[in-house]
């Protein structure tokens, strides 16, 4: 990584400082982040709907499942962030064999479950390692770092609930007067029509909007690790001092 290239000033920071980083990070490049990953959300998302036919429960898992997959696209986008580099549709649609279909089996099963996964997702995707030494940037990485990564992990995790919730709520709220009971009976109702469908369509719009913040926030944290282990503050300091 060419560490004189970077767009964003790294020192070390606490980690829960660096996951804010990650937050500015998608408020500068918000554009950039939507536009491109947004369409490729918006396809997953109504492939997950489609399959209300086959059970109701079916959309809301499906979306829950595939974030990790969906988390690579984002991931490709934030790397070119900071840099300072916009990215298009176009651009991940060039990288799409990398981005979309590289590591899919690992990245929907063993990894889809792990507590810090946005964290160490960018050992997988871009540092390029394979077997023992992939496994040991990871365990170097995570070292002391575990319960900080578990922690921004869980903090979202809470968050997506709570949206979620809210926007039941919102609905449950917004009901015409005195049919509000029968509102929240119809939204957990498992013999209803439509409801399954009308929740999991709440779910993906709570992990359309959180979602970035997520992924940016591991990837600030990793790029504090690096900044941690190997200096990255100092090396640009000289680069700019000695203009090399």
């Amino acid at each position: 990584m060419r560490v004189d290239a970077l767009a964003v000033k790294l020192r070390p920071r606490p980690m829960a400082e660096a996951a804010d980083l990650g937050v500015l990070l998608v408020r500068t490049h918000a554009r950039s982040i939507w536009l491109t990953w947004g369409p490729v959300f918006a396809a997953t998302l109504l492939l997950a709907l489609a399959t209300i036919e086959i059970a109701s429960w079916l959309p809301a898992l499906l979306i829950f499942w595939l974030k990790p997959w969906l988390d690579r696209s984002l991931l490709f986008v934030l790397s070119r962030a900071v840099f300072g580099q916009e990215t298009r549709f176009i651009d991940l649609w060039n990288n799409r064999g990398t981005v979309w279909w590289a590591q899919l089996l690992g990245t929907l099963t063993l990894r889809r479950l792990s507590p810090w996964r946005s964290f160490t997702q960018p050992i997988y995707q871009l540092e390029g390692q394979r077997g023992k030494e992939r496994r040991k940037r990871r365990n170097q990485l995570l070292r002391a770092k575990r319960g900080a990564a578990g922690a921004m992990h869980l903090v979202f995790a809470h968050t997506e609930v709570a949206l979620g919730i809210g926007a039941m709520a919102v609905m449950v709220w917004f009901a015409p007067e005195g049919t509000h009971r029968h509102m929240l009976q119809w939204l957990f109702d498992s013999q209803a029509q439509g409801n399954s469908l009308l929740l999991a369509a709440i779910y993906g719009a709570v992990v359309l909007a959180l979602e970035p913040f997520y992924v940016a926030a591991g990837f600030a944290m990793y790029l504090n690790r690096r900044v941690e282990l190997e200096a990255w503050d100092i090396e640009q300091e000289f680069r700019l001092a000695f203009g090399s």
